[in-house]
């Protein structure tokens, strides 16, 4: 059975953290920057980030099996914070992080992930075998390479553009 604690990634951005933030915290573009989201929407008449506001969250493996999430905003401190967290019937409950610092040349974004409730042996039976999720950690951590990396590119205006992938 695996488990996850907490993992992070950074990386430089040529922009000003105002930008950078903005970018993150309009939930609806993590489809162009995330390698795990399919779509993302406000629901309950939310159109912006917001501490309380919440989000569904359609999710992909690279086996191509699809969930849904619906996380809360924690924390929305323009230009310095994103947070949300996310908990789901025996998947546990994880925070998800996005600190923006400023820096010569622009931002240092660094996004995380900290579990506060672990997933429980089902969850984990699910994750492994009906959703053929592999090594969840090693895949988080990708996926935030990944999307520091396609974050960095649309921030500096080299991409992805609309759709991502």
């Amino acid at each position: 059975m695996q488990t996850l604690d907490r993992d992070e990634a950074s990386t430089v951005v040529a922009a000003p953290p105002d930008e950078v933030y903005a970018l993150v915290a309009d939930v609806t573009r993590t489809p162009e920057f995330s390698p795990d989201i399919v779509s993302c929407r406000w629901l309950d008449g939310a159109d912006g980030p917001a501490v309380g506001a919440r989000f569904e969250a359609v999710n992909t493996t690279a086996a191509g099996k699809r969930w849904k999430n619906r996380p809360e905003v924690v924390v929305a401190d323009p230009g310095r914070e994103f947070a949300f967290s996310r908990t789901e019937p025996f998947a546990g409950t994880i925070v998800w992080r996005y600190r923006f610092e400023p820096v010569t040349g622009g931002t240092r974004v660094t996004e995380s992930y900290e579990v506060l409730r672990p997933v429980r042996r089902l969850g984990w039976f699910v994750i492994e075998k009906v959703f053929a999720a592999g090594d969840r950690r090693a895949a988080l951590a990708e996926g935030m390479r990944t999307t520091l990396e396609r974050l960095r590119l649309a921030a500096e205006g080299a991409g992805p553009g609309p759709g991502g992938r």
